[in-house]
């Protein structure tokens, strides 16, 4: 996508001129008006100024050049893993994780007005989005169909007119584009969450009184056992890790990348000795940011 649909265009540019007019409120987002990380950025911050950029590296830059103050992104959703590109995008950014928050995804099917949901033959939508709808749409024989955003394709559905064309999207987008819900709730699993990242140029110290999220990067060693040392110091020290993942950069399969979430701060006594431990077997360690979690990790609707 190097343009948004018509019907989106002006929401876009009305968009883009507030956050122009006081950038330090705006907050950058990936997608098209009514993407669901345009909903999470007005259930996080309802004040602000919401910028739409085509793709994560636009709202990263937005950030980078100060055109916005700060980004939410989406990281990971509970039916379909972790999102695209994130992890190599978030180290190289240069920028700070400050905050998290969690949209509980309800996809919608959106037709023009007046179609019913056996007139769709295809559903056009973000590849997540379509991957966590995907039993469903089976089930009533429609063809599922990428583009680069839930609104996008929202919006592009009004343009085209065509009943026999629908999104996969949020209420907000049916909203913004006057198109019907044709069925609602559509995801494969109720417990369809997504966790969003808020980054900022600076890292921010949180505020006492809230449990706390440490986000870190780190590279293990090629050697025997390299992943099982670099971890043991989160278990004697009590420090619980909510999330791991492998990946490999530059073509190489020698010595594997990790992103990892740890419930704590760096100077709390047990995470600095498992932090100390951890760059001793390691070949660096980079930490992402220190925030307020969100919420408990032990249950969906925690």
């Amino acid at each position: 996508m190097t343009s948004y649909p018509a019907p989106a265009a002006a929401l876009v540019a009305a968009m883009h001129a507030a956050a122009a007019a006081d950038p330090a409120r705006a907050v950058a987002f990936q997608g098209a008006p009514g993407a669901y990380s345009h909903q999470a950025v007005r259930e996080a911050f309802p004040d602000a100024l919401p910028l739409p950029c085509f793709s994560f590296d636009d709202a990263i830059e937005a950030v980078q050049s100060a055109r916005a103050g700060r980004a939410v992104i989406p990281i990971e959703n509970s039916l379909h893993g972790r999102v695209a590109d994130i992890h190599f995008l978030l180290p190289e950014s240069g920028l700070a994780i400050v905050g998290e928050h969690f949209v509980r995804v309800r996809h919608c099917l959106l037709g023009v007005r007046g179609a019913v949901r056996e007139d769709v033959r295809v559903a056009i939508s973000h590849e997540q989005a379509l991957g966590q709808v995907r039993r469903r749409l089976a089930g009533w024989g429609i063809a599922a169909e990428r583009y680069a955003d839930t609104a996008g394709a929202a919006a592009l559905v009004a343009e085209a007119g065509d009943p026999a064309q629908a999104a996969v999207a949020s209420r907000l987008a049916a909203e913004l584009y006057d198109l019907d819900v044709l069925a609602e709730n559509i995801e494969d699993a109720a417990h369809n969450t997504t966790r969003f990242v808020v980054l900022s140029r600076e890292a921010k110290l949180p505020a006492p009184g809230y449990p706390l999220m440490t986000s870190l990067l780190f590279e293990v060693r090629s050697v025997p056992a390299a992943l099982f040392k670099a971890l043991g110091g989160f278990a004697t020290n009590g420090v619980n890790l909510t999330k791991l993942e492998s990946y490999l950069k530059g073509g190489a399969f020698s010595a594997a990348e990790f992103y990892a979430d740890i419930e704590g701060a760096p100077d709390d006594p047990g995470v600095a000795r498992a932090l100390d431990e951890l760059r001793f077997h390691t070949n660096w360690v980079r930490i992402l940011g220190t925030y307020p979690q969100a919420r408990s990790r032990e249950l969906p609707g925690g």
